[in-house]
């Protein structure tokens, strides 16, 4: 895990933190697919290229998830570097480590390779869907919460599903659980992702990202709300079915760093994040209350007044 770790304190803030709370081999397959959605998240985001060229990138880089291909590996990220999509010196970093990324995902077993392959080509395909809806100034517009949300399953929805996928297969003690987990996976990446474009609106519109419908702020706000209750009870599921403390204290971190971020937004702080005390006694706090066999989430969810997840 030595090169998936690094790349992952150089390319996200709190997945390098909530990682390694996973029990192996979940630990080494979840930071695995973050890398993947991460390089294919960075040629959608790519700011220093057209549109056209975004979605050439993300449909070059597919095949290369199929069959291990070393030479086309290292010449796809050579171009990359020749011409480089961003400015973000972590991102650069990791699509310079495309053959390394890449070989570490046909090294998988193949059930848990199958799993990371189909749903990050999902992801990539609808990525090019997104991109191509980009207007004539390159900027991309979502006009209704309808588009937001189709926006955000691509983009995290399918990431749920995903991890949902890579917790069955690896912990069996949760299989009972599977249809309801399932039914919630997409509304936890959702929600995350709802938070993520709240948070960063000002800095996604600077660079031809307009995210938030035109004066539905509080629709969205609300939305992340009863999403995070979805998310919670994805969260204490998987803790009364005997999830591993790991399994748990990972999607309880999630949970609470977003919900801590939620109200860093309201209270419109600089930057609308928490400090670096305040995660640090999240991830105390939870890892304590999962290791005593605690709820590291309330059962409520944030608000008693939330309705039940779908």
């Amino acid at each position: 895990m030595t090169g998936i770790d690094d790349l992952l304190q150089k390319t996200s803030r709190t997945f390098a933190l909530t990682i390694p709370q996973l029990p192996p081999p979940t630990r080494e397959e979840v930071g695995l697919a973050y890398l993947l959605f991460r390089i294919v998240d960075t040629f959608e985001d790519a700011t220093r290229w057209a549109p056209d060229r975004r979605m050439a990138a993300i449909r070059d880089f597919l095949p290369l998830l199929e069959e291990p291909d070393p030479v086309g590996a290292r010449r796809f990220s050579e171009r990359c570097a020749s011409d480089p999509p961003v400015d973000h010196a972590g991102y650069l970093e990791l699509l310079a480590e495309i053959p390394f990324v890449l070989s570490c995902l046909h090294t998988l077993p193949g059930p848990s390779r199958g799993i990371l392959r189909e749903h990050v080509r999902r992801s990539a395909e609808g990525m090019i869907e997104v991109v191509a809806r980009s207007g004539a100034d390159r900027v991309l517009r979502l006009r209704s919460i309808p588009e937001l949300r189709d926006y955000c399953y691509v983009v995290a929805g399918i990431v749920g599903e995903m991890l949902t996928e890579l917790f069955l297969l690896n912990h069996s003690r949760v299989a009972p659980a599977r249809d309801f987990l399932r039914a919630r996976s997409r509304l936890f990446g959702e929600a995350l992702q709802l938070v993520n474009i709240l948070k960063d609106a000002e800095v996604d519109e600077r660079e031809g990202r307009i995210y938030l419908p035109p004066a539905q702020r509080e629709d969205v706000m609300a939305l992340a709300r009863a999403d995070l209750r979805a998310a919670t009870e994805y969260t204490l599921a998987l803790q009364r079915h005997g999830g591993d403390a790991g399994l748990v204290a990972f999607n309880a971190l999630l949970v609470r760093l977003a919900i801590g971020t939620l109200a860093a937004i309201e209270e419109r702080r600089p930057g609308n994040k928490l400090s670096r005390m305040e995660v640090l006694t999240i991830i105390a706090d939870v890892v304590q209350q999962v290791d005593q066999g605690q709820p590291p989430l309330p059962s409520d969810g944030l608000d008693a007044n939330l309705p039940a997840a779908e």
